[in-house]
């Protein structure tokens, strides 16, 4: 089995997720600039993964770190933080791991420099590896949902390659499988990264689950035919209503399988649902580089580097890399604690046992 993301010896090693599924290549991160710009880049991405990057990020950065005054360490410190909390605005993920590693250096200010640097070594490692027992706590919680003969669609990745590992979307995917379940999956290619094509399908081909490519605009035909019944994606942040954003192109399916009277699930951690954001509206919707609409990667046969261009030069384009979902088109939300269904104001608080 590959691995998304990994401490070992005191360097961060990824795969990088842009050469799938064509070449399956691991860069080793020593600097946490690194680590902020494989973030920003996508070499890592998936809400979750974000979330185990940043913290490992932080952990080489206060590595780092030379001084032996401790003032001097703190100010570093959240200099580090804050260059990992700029890389992408929209998977809440990536806050929550920076405040638990500050949380690190406040709860401890007995702690010298060297113990402090070890202590947040340990909370990076602690938080890859909870992420993976979260995700299959979700995985079992959702499999209820999935009946044996079911075929699923889901959108971009929500998959290991999204995570620490097993994934959240895939990862209830997994668990239908483990379960004995027969099922099989439509992966939407999800334009314009192709999450969907490069990532999901290499993932669930590697699990020898029945997967079958669609482009992003066949969603709707599959689900008339009655080729599909019920939706599964993840999520990058959840508002306190239920209001989720995900990979742009999420919106568009959840209207659709309203329509059709698919059920419509998303997957996600409680760290991805954020209390103090009221509804969607209130998300901020990152904005990527325009030329991954314009473009697209080269075959491996072509230059390495080079991307093939598919739109005409100054064209103008929009690139919103996240939409929100409002919560009247998901029928329920699936969190390693439980399950919140309508009214999910009361629900999701109720998971965080408020």
């Amino acid at each position: 089995m590959f691995k998304t993301i990994e401490w070992k010896n005191n360097s961060v090693v990824m795969i990088d997720q842009r050469l799938l599924p064509t070449q399956e290549v691991y860069r080793k991160y020593k600097d946490f600039l690194d680590v902020a710009e494989a973030i920003r880049e996508m070499v890592v991405r998936g809400a979750p993964a974000i979330g185990v990057a940043a913290a490992m990020g932080i952990a080489l950065g206060a590595l780092d770190i030379k001084t032996k005054n401790k003032k001097g360490f703190l100010k570093t410190f959240e200099n580090v933080c804050k260059v990992i909390a700029s890389t992408r605005p929209t998977a809440v993920n990536l806050f929550w791991a920076v405040e638990r590693m500050k949380g690190v250096v406040r709860k401890n200010p007995k702690l010298n420099i060297e113990e402090l640097k070890q202590r947040l070594v340990q909370e990076a490692k602690t938080i890859h590896k909870e992420d993976i027992l979260i995700n299959k706590q979700m995985g079992r919680n959702g499999s209820k949902f999935i009946k044996s003969g079911d075929t699923i669609l889901t959108h971009c990745n929500a998959g290991a390659l999204a995570t620490a590992g097993y994934g959240t979307a895939l990862g209830v995917i997994r668990a239908a499988v483990e379960d004995g379940k027969k099922i099989k999956v439509f992966a939407d290619e999800t334009r314009p990264f192709l999450q969907g094509s490069r990532l999901t399908a290499w993932e669930l081909m590697k699990d020898n689950i029945d997967v079958t490519l669609i482009t992003d605009n066949m969603a709707g035909y599959m689900m008339k035919k009655g080729l599909i019944d019920l939706v599964i994606v993840g999520a990058d942040r959840i508002a306190a209503n239920g209001d989720t954003a995900n990979k742009i192109g999420t919106y568009s399916v959840a209207v659709l399988a309203k329509e059709h009277k698919i059920p419509f699930y998303v997957a996600a951690p409680l760290s991805t649902i954020d209390l103090k954001i009221k509804n969607g509206d209130k998300i901020p919707i990152e904005e990527r580089d325009t030329r991954e609409v314009t473009h697209i990667p080269a075959p491996a046969s072509i230059k390495q580097g080079k991307n093939i261009q598919i739109a005409p030069h100054n064209i103008k384009v929009k690139n919103p890399a996240f939409d929100v979902t409002p919560n009247k088109f998901i029928t329920a939300i699936i969190t390693e604690k439980g399950i919140a269904k309508k009214s999910f104001e009361k629900s999701l608080k109720g998971l965080f046992g408020k």
